[in-house]
């Protein structure tokens, strides 16, 4: 179709930066839309990105740039956030805007949800008004087509008087079309939509300040939309706005006639502030009478089928029942399907590590090269992935699934009530859900809550939820303690729901930390948000597993890979250098140990946690190779790991209180250094540290003092 992908390069911009063009003939196209319309999708299948894609609102945060050529010419496509309205409210809002206005773009793209149109036409109508060129595509119109809506392209496009395409993007429908649209709009003939018709008083006060705001050259936001938002109070003006006018040659004299626009508004009995309300009104009146000269629809154009489910996993009685046992079931398939592949893999990394040694020994290298390289870092790596990599590849697809299918806002929904009782953000549930993952990504989920308040409630308490990393460390010790040694098919169910009561603990910790902070150093009243329910969709299974592997898995993983290799050195280091009788590390466990007793563990389990830091998949590691004092990692079998533990003094207790301190400790190094990053603060570092740490230690104390009064151990 004459349609090739330039590059398969991911690249997060800013969303007020100007994208750098290689050549004049390059054209910027922005990519907009409602969350939930297949944009990202209708992205990546032009462009070859591999951006993830869900069936959820508010997934695409920052801004994402993509290459392709059509019929030879080169484009460069910029998936920006997607938002309901440009009447920036939200970090999403103001982002779209801003790149829609200053960014550069010489035209614009905005993809619909043909089963619900109207509510998309506010969007459109938007854009159109910032940037005439502009193409609609209607999306999801096979979706469309079963639930009895009919849209009339045509008669769509001659209202709108822009470029409509109708599309079905995860079929691969209407992309041809949709080039040669934004081909014609961004090489030819600016479209010329019909103009809006606002209140008489508005249209008075926005003619006194456009003629000063005519001419500006291309690609700029139209005269029109600049005089409308002259009128607004200038302390709503977003700083991209505010830049953008006092560089115009011409902004004194239009600052001048916005000043008699407003008082113009005044006299008319409306104050500046109501403005955007009735703009807005506008909008929405102007989407409606299109809609229904252009669309056809069942009085009912819902799914029944969607509402028989709803029944179910968002009802009162039942939502919260039907989550819980979506979730033992992702655990138990999870926990029972990567048994064997950890094996497989370890065997492979035993194999590859025999070979490398055998290999440095032929080229002659010294045992002080060879040690520490095969049998500290290339060991460690080996096992990392080895225990991360199969439960990965088994939860992420699994979460991608369910994502794809709609059920993760199900979720929010579900546990909005209570995270408005904890004064947080009902949004939270998603980032929440992003940690099981990896914690590290639940961190750059918070992103998509608006309040700074709510996202740094949100990123501190991420931690509670127990990541990808720890599941290893607190199946295996459920299993042994609890269960009775080797996992079988009916004990990986035992398991799994033991495993997601330790879930549920994390969960109302998240609630009950959220609660205290709200009421102390985040003080402040939780925020409303707009969460749409997507319609059910049936996963593309092929994609989602292509997708969660290359996207979630390989990334976490190279991510854990990094931080584990130099764990792996420094382990090595500790294991066999010694210092009077003993080595490093058994001097580092008996200092630890007084207070880990206190804790009812002991110096090497809080050791192995320490050096866990940079990778939770090598706490149990650790504790091995202290305990049987080698100079490197060992890997035991569940019976073989349950009689050394036995031997070292682990009781139920033990066991108990090492699950609620991985549970409840400090985040590792990749998800501290994220929390940086995203919160750009050293002080809300160290509270991410402390805070879980703090209460998992005050948690093992008071477990450990009940049971040693009540005479339990």
């Amino acid at each position: 179709m004459g349609l090739t992908a330039q590059s398969s390069g991911l690249a997060a911009i800013d969303a007020g930066l100007r994208i750098r063009r290689s050549s004049p003939e390059q054209r910027v196209v922005a990519i907009g839309g409602n969350p939930n319309v297949g944009k990202s999708t209708i992205v990546n299948a032009l462009t070859g990105l591999r951006q993830h894609t869900g069936n959820w609102p508010g997934k695409t945060v920052a801004a994402a740039q993509g290459s392709c050529q059509f019929r030879g010419k080169p484009y460069t496509l910029v998936d920006i956030p997607g938002t309901y309205s440009l009447f920036a409210h939200s970090a999403e809002e103001e982002a779209a805007r801003d790149f829609l206005c200053f960014g550069g773009a010489d035209a614009a793209v905005i993809v619909c949800d043909a089963t619900c149109l109207e509510r998309n036409l506010n969007l459109v109508l938007q854009t159109i008004e910032i940037l005439p060129r502009t193409v609609v595509c209607v999306n999801l119109m096979d979706e469309a087509e079963k639930r009895g809506v009919k849209v009339d392209c045509p008669r769509l496009e001659q209202l709108l008087g822009v470029p409509v395409v109708p599309a079905s993007a995860g079929r691969g429908k209407g992309l041809e079309g949709l080039m040669s649209a934004v081909e014609q709009v961004s090489r030819g003939e600016s479209p010329r939509p019909p103009r809006l018709s606002y209140p008489a008083a508005v249209e008075e006060a926005a003619a006194l300040v456009q003629p000063f705001l005519e001419g500006l050259p291309s690609p700029a936001p139209s005269a029109r939309w600049l005089s409308l938002r002259a009128l607004e109070p200038e302390e709503s003006w977003s700083a991209s706005l505010r830049d953008f006018f006092a560089a115009l040659p011409g902004w004194p004299q239009a600052k001048v006639a916005a000043l008699q626009g407003r008082a113009l508004l005044y006299q008319r009995g409306l104050t500046p502030q109501e403005l955007q309300d009735k703009i807005a009104a506008c909008l929405v009146e102007a989407a409606g009478n299109i809609c229904a000269q252009a669309v056809e629809a069942p009085q009912d154009a819902a799914s029944s089928s969607d509402r028989r489910l709803d029944r179910i996993l968002t009802s009162r009685r039942t939502g919260i029942p039907a989550m819980l046992l979506l979730l033992a079931l992702v655990l138990w398939i999870t926990i029972s399907g990567a048994n064997y592949p950890s094996q497989l893999l370890s065997s492979l990394a035993g194999w590859a590590e025999w070979q490398l040694d055998g290999l440095l020994d032929s080229w002659g290298t010294p045992a002080w090269v060879t040690e520490p390289l095969v049998h500290g870092m290339f060991r460690v790596l080996g096992w990392v992935v080895s225990v991360m990599l199969p439960p990965m590849a088994i939860f992420f697809p699994l979460f991608t699934l369910l994502e794809d299918f709609g059920y993760l806002p199900r979720v929010a929904f579900n546990l909005d009530h209570c995270f408005q009782k904890a004064k947080a953000c009902g949004k939270q549930a998603l980032t929440m859900a992003m940690g099981f993952g990896c914690n590290a990504a639940g961190v750059v989920g918070c992103r998509i809550i608006d309040s700074p308040r709510e996202r740094i409630l949100a990123a501190v308490t991420n931690v509670f939820v127990p990541c990808n990393g720890r599941f290893p460390t607190l199946i295996a010790l459920i299993t042994l303690f609890f269960l009775g040694g080797q996992p079988g098919p009916g004990q990986s169910l035992l398991s799994a729901l033991l495993l997601t009561a330790v879930i549920l603990l994390g969960i109302f910790m998240t609630f009950l930390v959220s609660r205290l902070l709200s009421a102390t150093i985040l003080k402040g009243v939780p925020s409303s948000f707009t969460l749409e329910l997507p319609p059910y969709r049936r996963p593309q299974i092929g994609q989602v597993v292509v997708r969660s592997l290359l996207d979630r898995t390989l990334f976490v993983l190279g991510r854990a890979a990094a931080v584990a290799a130099p764990a792996g050195l420094l382990l090595w280091i500790l294991a066999n250098v010694t210092w009077g009788d003993a080595t490093l590390l058994a001097h580092c466990a008996g200092f630890l140990d007084p207070l880990g007793r206190a804790m009812g563990m002991d110096g090497v389990i809080l050791l192995a946690f320490l050096l866990g830091s940079p990778a939770n998949e090598i706490v149990v590691p650790v504790m091995i190779m202290a305990y049987m004092a080698s100079g490197s990692l060992a890997e035991l079998s569940l019976p073989q790991l349950h009689q050394l533990l036995l031997e070292n003094g682990w009781t139920w207790l033990t066991a108990l209180c090492t699950i609620l301190f991985s549970l409840m400790h400090w985040p590792c190094t990749t998800t501290l250094l994220t929390i940086h990053r995203e919160t750009k603060s050293l002080k809300w570092t160290l509270v991410s540290l402390l805070l879980p740490t703090l209460c998992g230690a005050s948690l093992c104390f008071l477990t450990a003092a009940a049971a040693r009064l009540l005479g339990a151990v």
